[in-house]
């Protein structure tokens, strides 16, 4: 049986806590800044946890490592 291999995209776009919780970086960052507010702004700072579904869902995608 081969190998299993991790989806390229999601390595890219989540991580997995020690917890077994799915982080992933906050969108709407990149450009177009003049069109939100400064709250939109500061609270899309850092990185959010995923809803436990969603993670699950997203884990699948980690199979081998995961």
């Amino acid at each position: 049986m081969p190998k299993l291999k991790t989806k390229s995209g999601a390595k890219k776009r989540f991580k997995i806590t020690a917890s077994g919780k799915v982080k992933y970086q906050q969108s709407g960052k990149r450009h177009g800044m003049i069109k939100r507010t400064t709250k939109q702004i500061r609270e899309h700072r850092g990185t959010n946890v995923l809803f436990k579904t969603d993670g699950d869902n997203i884990k699948k995608y980690f199979l081998p490592n995961g």
